[in-house]
């Protein structure tokens, strides 16, 4: 393919991913956009999927006997913060910007990703076979997302996540377990001093999260890193001794530790009763001899530890983040992309399948 057909891809995905930043998609509700993208494959003659909101494709000569590469982004986005001066939902390009509501996140990688499927679609001598996978119900990490769609797709070996990283490679991210913490008391009326205060002891545990270390600082993550998000009491009265505080904590998981073994260390240290809302955002690693993460260096990209967590949190096989875009801008107001990121994006992650896959 030349130079002029890369460049029919490139214009193909800025017209699609207009056509998604003009059609509402917040998680749960991306019923629209997931039409509009079964019908840009049917539109081409390619065979595409559907499975609740969640949109794919295999390359045209799909080999069982090759092993699999997944290329995934998705398409639901968050719902525009007040700040927004633009209308979010319609695209406009200014002084090569294209602004809209998922242009950054990840509409960018999407189409992207969707450009580098076309180009390989055809080709009879992969090393590989191509699965193209827009999902549902990232921003929330929901259920009815990459989660369900990875049962549908067969085995899959490694995969590429479209997220805003640059173009760089995020070769480890961080995992994400929510705690709800209730350090209990005993109610009382506070002008007689009675009752056992449940504040006083989840401030005891609350700063025992803002001190503690976890011993083992990874080289791309960093240190395990916990922030108090939510505090309240059931009570409102001023004058009653609440028997029950209630707060939220945020852990971000580096590679060094399992979910179970944080968890344990902090049961240990608290008095207050901590659940975890879920296991299922654990971090990830690929390593820094695969092909995908060779290919990347090759072509001058970096690799880095990502802070944010994606549906690369929920493969249970290799995968690597990397994407146009800027992490920054995603969920700010007026959210742009520029339009040279996109073109470039496109021609980075052509270059890099080329070495894996020819």
């Amino acid at each position: 393919m030349n130079s002029d057909s890369i460049h029919n891809l490139q214009e193909e995905a800025i017209g699609l991913l207009k056509k998604l930043i003009a059609t509402p998609s917040f998680s749960r509700e991306e019923d629209k956009t997931s039409e509009i993208l079964e019908g840009f494959f049917m539109e081409r003659n390619i065979p595409a999927k559907k499975y609740l909101y969640n949109v794919w494709a295999t390359n045209k000569h799909f080999d069982t006997t090759r092993p699999t590469l997944l290329l995934n982004s998705h398409h639901d986005t968050v719902k525009p913060n007040s700040q927004y001066t633009r209308d979010p939902f319609k695209p406009v390009i200014e002084d090569g910007k294209l602004y809209g509501l998922g242009s950054n996140d990840a509409g960018g990688s999407l189409v992207s990703l969707i450009a580098a499927f076309l180009y390989f679609y055809d080709k009879e001598t992969l090393k590989y076979n191509l699965v193209l996978a827009a999902s549902a119900e990232e921003e929330i990490s929901g259920a009815n997302g990459i989660e369900v769609l990875l049962n549908q797709l067969g085995d899959i070996d490694c995969a590429i996540v479209g997220e805003p990283t640059q173009m760089q490679m995020a070769v480890a991210e961080r995992g994400l377990m929510v705690l709800d913490c209730i350090a209990k008391g005993k109610a009382g009326h506070a002008a007689r001093k009675e009752g056992d205060n449940a504040i006083y002891k989840a401030i005891k545990d609350i700063n025992w999260f803002t001190s503690y270390k976890f011993p083992k600082v990874s080289e791309l993550l960093g240190p395990v890193n916990m922030d108090i998000s939510v505090i309240e009491t059931d009570n409102k009265a001023h004058n009653v001794v609440p028997a029950q505080c209630k707060f939220v904590v945020d852990v971000r998981v580096n590679e060094c530790y399992t979910f179970e073994e944080v968890f344990e260390t902090i049961s240990q240290n608290i008095q207050s009763e901590p659940k975890a809302r879920s296991f299922r955002l654990r971090s990830t690693s690929i390593a820094k001899d695969h092909p995908l993460v060779k290919a990347g260096l090759e072509l001058g990209r970096s690799g880095y530890g990502s802070p944010t967590t994606s549906d690369k949190a929920l493969m249970f096989f290799p995968s690597l983040k990397m994407g146009p875009g800027d992490s920054g801008r995603s969920h700010s107001a007026d959210e742009y992309i520029f339009v040279d990121e996109i073109k470039e994006g496109i021609e980075l992650y052509i270059a890099l399948l080329k070495k894996v896959l020819l």
